[in-house]
C-alpha cells in the first residue's frame, strides 16, 4: 500500500512592522505653526509691511532657521533621484514660484523673509512626505489637538487684551479669533475624523470618551471666535468627511442625518443662529462682508496692472493699508492673483486640483478611505474658509501650512496605495493528494 502523500506549505513570515519615521515629523511642523500664530505681543500690519523685527520676529525666523539645519544636518537633503509625485511637483511649483516672486514685491524684507519660510517649510513637508508613515502623521494630527485644547485653557483662564472689534470674541494670547477659528476647525474636524473612524482603529489613540469631551470642548471655543467663515467651513468639511471616509454607507448617514439635524437646528435655534450671523452688525456691513467686497475692488484693480505675474510676494500686505486700512486680500484666491498674478494663482488651483484628485483616488481603496476622506473634509474646511481669509495662498500661517501638511500626508497615502497595489492576492492553499488505491 502506497503511503498517502500531503503537500506541506512553508510557514509565512510575517512582515515586519516599518519604524516610525522619529519625533521631528510632529514637533517640527507644530514649532512652525505655532512661532509663526502664537503672539505674546500685539502690533500693526504697518510694521510687519515694513520689515522692522522685534523680539518676537527674532524667534519665528530662529525656528525656521534650526528647522532648516537640523533637516540638512539629519538628511544631508539632496536633489531628489526620482521624479516627485503629482502632488509633490504641483506643491514645490506653487512653493518655487510664490518664493521666486518675493523679488520683485514692493516690500522686499517681508518677502524675502516670507519666502525662504516658505521654502524651510516644503523642505520639511517633503523630507515627512518621503520618510514618514501614516501613523507619524496621526501623531502629528494628536499632538495638534492637545495644543489646541491647552490653548482654549489658556484663552479661558488669561484673557489677553482685546481689539475693539474682538471684544466680544473669544481667542487666546493675541491670536486674532479668525487665526483661532481655523485651529478650532482643523481640531474638530480631526477630531471627528478619529470618532467615526472604522479602518485602522490603531489610528485612534484614546478612549472614544475623550475625543467626545474634546469635541465638546472644541466646539463651543469655535462658536465663541464669532468667526463665521471656520464654522461654515467647519460645516461644509464635517459633510465632506462623512460623505467620503465611510463610501455609501456614510453619504446615506449624511443625507438622513443632516437633514433632521438642520431642520431641529432651524426650529431650536433659529434666533442665535441669525445672531451669530449678524454678530450685531449694520445690514450694510453684512452685505459688505465687513468691508471685504470694497477690499476686492481695489485687489481686482491692483491685479490689472501686474496680471500676468502680480506684486510680489506680500504686495497685497501693504497696498491697501492707505486706502482702506486692512492687510492682505482677505480671499485666498484674490490674494494669489495681486501677489503672484495668474500664473501664481494658476499653480495654486492646480495644486488644489491635484490633491483632491489624489485623495478621490485614494478614497477608492477601503483601508485608506478614512485618511483620505479626513483629508478631504480638510480640504473643503478651507476652501470655504478661503473665502473670506487669504490664510491658504500665504507663507508661515496654520492654513498654508496645514495645507503642505496634507500634500505629505496624501504622499505617505499614496505611497502605501502603491504597495497595496503591487502585493499578490493570497492564493488558496492547495488541497491534500488523496491516497490512491492499493494496486
Amino acid at each position: 500500500m502506497k503511503v498517502a502523500k500531503f503537500s506541506v506549505l512553508p510557514h509565512r513570515r510575517t512582515r515586519p512592522a516599518v519604524p516610525s519615521a522619529g519625533w521631528w515629523t510632529v514637533l517640527l511642523p507644530l514649532a512652525l505653526m505655532l512661532s509663526s500664530d502664537y503672539k505674546l505681543r500685539s502690533r500693526e500690519v504697518d510694521q510687519a509691511v515694513s520689515g522692522s523685527a522685534d523680539l518676537t520676529v527674532l524667534v519665528e525666523i530662529a525656528i525656521y532657521g534650526c528647522t532648516a539645519l537640523y533637516l540638512h544636518h539629519r538628511f544631508r537633503l539632496r536633489p531628489p533621484a526620482r521624479r516627485p509625485s503629482g502632488v509633490l511637483l504641483a506643491a514645490w511649483g506653487f512653493a518655487g514660484y510664490v518664493a521666486l516672486s518675493a523679488l520683485w514685491s514692493p516690500y522686499k524684507e517681508l518677502g524675502v523673509v516670507r519666502g525662504v519660510q516658505l521654502l524651510v517649510t516644503m523642505t520639511l513637508i517633503y523630507t515627512i512626505a518621503t520618510r514618514a508613515q501614516p501613523r507619524d502623521l496621526h501623531r502629528l494630527a494628536h499632538a495638534f489637538i492637545v495644543i489646541v485644547l491647552l490653548s482654549v485653557g489658556i484663552g479661558v483662564a488669561h484673557p489677553f487684551p482685546r481689539t475693539a472689534h474682538t471684544q466680544e470674541r473669544f481667542n487666546w494670547l493675541y491670536v486674532h479669533p479668525v487665526i483661532a477659528g481655523v485651529y478650532l476647525a482643523v481640531a474638530v474636524l480631526l477630531v471627528i475624523g478619529y470618532l467615526t473612524r472604522r479602518e485602522h482603529p490603531e489610528h485612534r489613540l484614546w478612549h472614544p470618551l475623550a475625543y467626545v469631551v474634546a469635541l465638546a470642548v472644541l466646539s463651543g471655543a469655535l462658536v465663541a471666535t464669532g468667526t463665521r467663515g471656520a464654522a461654515l467651513g467647519c460645516a461644509f468639511g464635517v459633510v465632506v468627511l462623512l460623505a467620503t471616509a465611510r463610501g455609501p454607507h456614510g453619504r446615506a448617514d449624511v443625507i438622513v442625518v443632516g437633514a433632521a439635524v438642520a431642520v431641529l437646528a432651524t426650529l431650536a435655534f433659529s434666533d442665535k443662529i441669525m445672531a451669530f450671523v449678524a454678530r450685531g452688525e449694520t445690514a450694510e456691513k453684512l452685505a459688505s462682508l465687513n468691508s471685504r467686497t470694497d477690499l476686492w475692488e481695489l485687489a481686482l484693480v491692483a491685479y490689472a496692472e501686474e496680471p500676468l505675474f502680480g506684486r510680489g510676494l506680500g504686495a497685497s500686505r501693504g497696498l491697501f493699508l492707505e486706502d482702506i486700512g486692512l492687510g492682505g486680500g482677505h480671499n485666498a484666491f484674490i490674494n494669489a492673483l495681486v501677489d503672484n498674478g495668474a500664473f501664481g494663482a494658476l499653480l495654486f488651483a492646480a495644486l488644489l486640483i491635484v490633491l483632491a484628485y489624489t485623495l478621490l483616488l485614494l478614497a477608492r481603496h477601503r483601508p485608506l478611505r478614512p485618511d483620505a476622506g479626513l483629508l478631504l473634509g480638510l480640504l473643503g474646511f478651507f476652501l470655504v474658509d478661503s473665502i473670506t481669509t487669504e490664510g491658504l495662498a500665504t507663507p508661515a500661517n496654520v492654513s498654508g501650512i496645514w495645507l503642505l501638511i496634507m500634500v505629505a500626508w496624501t504622499e505617505t497615502l499614496r505611497r502605501q496605495a502603491a504597495v497595496l497595489t503591487a502585493a499578490p492576492a493570497p492564493q488558496a492553499e492547495p488541497e491534500p493528494e488523496r491516497a490512491s488505491a492499493p494496486v
